[in-house]
């Protein structure tokens, strides 16, 4: 998905999730576990796809998340979103992650990307049609 060519210098998209990697998140080296940060991109994507849906919808497919830098604890992580397309019932949502230390803007950097994509689905958990 990603290149470190088409990586960017800033993030690209609108800011969904922010939150502070804490030390209960981390896995056997110290740093943030990676489950843990998909979880929060998937959160992130979550939110831009309940603006497209105007309802419920689901994750269906998670795909090319890359880490590509550790998160290290006390850092502000933030998820930023891009809708890249949208189907009938579905949509792909480009997720970027960046971490940054709190009060030092130039150590922000891009740690974790990734494509997440939702079905808008009716009460029953059926798929329905996205709204126009």
């Amino acid at each position: 998905m990603s290149s470190d060519d088409s990586r960017s210098k800033a993030p690209v998209g609108e800011l969904a999730l922010q939150t502070i990697a804490m030390p209960k998140d981390t896995n056997a080296n110290g740093d943030i576990f990676g489950g843990w940060l998909v979880s929060q991109m998937d959160l992130a994507a979550g939110i831009a796809s309940k603006k497209i849906s105007q309802g419920r919808s689901a994750t269906v497919a998670i795909k090319d998340v890359t880490f590509i830098s550790p998160v290290k604890v006390g850092a502000m992580v933030s998820c930023f979103t891009e809708v890249v397309k949208t189907g009938r019932t579905s949509i792909q949502i480009k997720v970027d992650v960046w971490a940054s230390v709190i009060n030092v803007k130039e150590e922000r950097r891009m740690v974790a990307d990734g494509m997440f994509v939702f079905v808008a689905i009716d009460d029953d958990g059926k798929p329905r049609k996205l709204p126009t």
